[in-house]
């Protein structure tokens, strides 16, 4: 056995069968290994950054690690940004990186780079064997990490790979998460329980069933508010489920949702702050004179512990059945956003990467038939499609619907083709309104010019994509998957109903105006 069939054995074993990859002359016998193990599934993705938000997408709804196959550092590179979004997410990954044999390092060829260092600002672990022998060891140590909530990264030197001397190894069981520090809780019970204004701010695993319903007991016995962060990895909503309100985007917003708040209790969410820094506008979120709370890692167990110390007996205020009319006439984010709140089916995976266009979507869904929403948790664009690819994967029986701005979406369009290669359901809206619409706005935020906007000619360039306009049809049915235009809410109803009825993947351009 050689080291790379050490290493897929190994994580076969673990019940890590599934391999996105985009794969080089270094990495062929790792692929020759897949092709060996019958329990190994290879998913070719024809850039990196879609198979590092595959396995993102695939992490979040499976609860269990994908593998990840790049080639070198220049791979490493091209999939960083995806493999950003995950670490904030705290997915697990194997992320597997193919490196030159030990010995053709030391003449610096040209795809020679420093793996490790660049690896290392995604990755919660990093292994590199030195040898077959300590292959299977390796792999088993990275599913272990990667299982405890993060990307767990593997540097395999090709001489590894083919050199025999291979023994698979077993992977330990995930840690079990840690305590609650000593006090926490009882601190947290007294602030909820103490009269002054409390919110409990969610992620992680806490934006799930059980924690949402936990922190929804805590909030109808003490009145604290249920809020969770502003891009949840995975988030838990619809009717019958407990209702949360998400933290805004925009500062100024946020601000004026935690003003007069005193407490503050974290389950799996970070200490709120804004995205960016703004002139005159403090970064930090949480209102002076706050205290803040961290209930630690284990979020639902700490927030099921919090609740059945302060609510006993008390039921959670959850989601009302509700959905809105069709509507008719001009289309635009608003009324996408009422047709997809109407149609949404039971079970559905929505991932979001909608921006300003979305702006509506989470009023039209919230009394939607239950559903998970999956959004981008690190900020770098590019995720959408990605993530709706590795969560069709992960999930063959739900129908996946991804919701895509346009300048997103041509981060990482050959997501599509791999949706059409392995006949995924997944249904995609192109919010097409021919502009970064988030840049337009954040121009005048960040002070970069007057408000109202006076940009000069190489700052609106810097934000119109309409010369020349983007074709979503053309471009999605060039890569297989079957494509229509809607320029009206009646037309796109009609295709969105349709796109849901049909197996296989789907796209939909909806021609919007820019938002303001």
């Amino acid at each position: 056995m050689n080291g790379a069939e050490a290493m897929v054995g190994t994580l076969a074993d673990a019940g890590v069968g599934v391999w996105f990859a985009n794969p080089g002359t270094s990495e062929l016998h790792l692929v020759a290994a897949l092709d060996a193990e019958p329990r190994a599934r290879g998913v070719l993705c024809l850039f990196e950054g879609v198979a590092t938000g595959a396995a993102d997408g695939y992490g979040r709804m499976a609860g269990d690690p994908a593998a990840v196959l790049l080639h070198l550092g220049p791979g490493l590179g091209n999939g960083l940004a995806n493999l950003h979004n995950a670490r904030r997410a705290g997915t697990p990954i194997v992320n597997v990186i193919g490196d030159h044999a030990t010995g053709h390092q030391r003449y610096d060829a040209p795809l020679q780079s420093d793996i490790a260092s660049v690896a290392g600002s995604v990755s919660a672990w990093l292994g590199r064997p030195v040898s077959a022998a300590e292959a299977g060891k390796a792999a088993a140590e990275a599913v272990t990490a990667a299982r405890a909530g993060g990307v767990a990264t593997l540097i395999v030197p090709s001489d590894v790979a083919w050199s025999d001397g291979g023994a698979t190894a077993a992977a330990s069981p995930a840690p079990p998460p840690e305590p609650v520090p000593g006090g926490t809780l009882e601190r947290a019970a007294a602030a909820l329980t103490g009269g002054e204004p409390c919110v409990l701010l969610i992620g992680g695993d806490a934006a799930r069933r059980d924690g949402l319903e936990a922190a929804g007991r805590i909030a109808a016995a003490t009145g604290a508010r249920v809020m969770c962060e502003t891009f949840p990895a995975r988030l838990e909503r619809g009717a019958g489920v407990t209702a949360v309100e998400r933290l805004a985007y925009l500062g100024e917003m946020a601000s004026a949702q935690l003003e007069g708040v005193r407490h503050i209790v974290l389950a799996g969410a970070r200490r709120p702050v804004t995205f960016f820094a703004y002139p005159d506008l403090p970064g930090d979120l949480v209102p002076d004179g706050c205290q803040v709370h961290d209930l630690g890692s284990d979020a639902t167990g700490a927030l099921t512990g919090l609740a059945d110390s302060v609510a006993k007996g008390a039921r959670p205020a959850v989601q009302v059945a509700a959905r809105p009319e069709l509507p008719s006439g001009a289309l635009t984010g608003e009324t996408v956003a009422a047709v997809i709140g109407a149609l949404l089916p039971e079970g559905a995976i929505v991932s979001d990467e909608a921006n300003t266009s979305g702006l509506w979507l989470p009023g039209a869904t919230a009394g939607a038939p239950p559903h998970d929403w999956l959004s981008l948790t690190g900020g770098a664009i590019g995720q959408g499609l990605p993530v709706a690819t590795g969560a069709a994967i992960a999930c063959p029986d739900r129908p996946v619907i991804c919701l895509e701005a346009d300048g997103s979406a041509m981060y990482t369009l050959p997501a599509l083709w791999t949706q059409a290669r392995e006949s995924l359901d997944v249904t995609t809206v192109v919010f097409n309104n021919g502009a970064y619409a988030i840049l337009s706005m954040e121009t005048t935020r960040v002070g970069a010019v007057p408000a109202p906007p006076e940009p000069g000619t190489i700052t609106r360039d810097m934000v119109d994509l309409s010369r020349p306009s983007l074709d979503f049809v053309a471009l999605a049915s060039g890569m297989g998957v079957p494509a229509s235009r809607a320029h009206t809410a009646e037309e796109f109803a009609a295709q969105f109903g349709k796109a849901l009825a049909e197996p296989g993947p789907h796209l939909i351009e909806a021609v919007v105006p820019p938002l303001g």
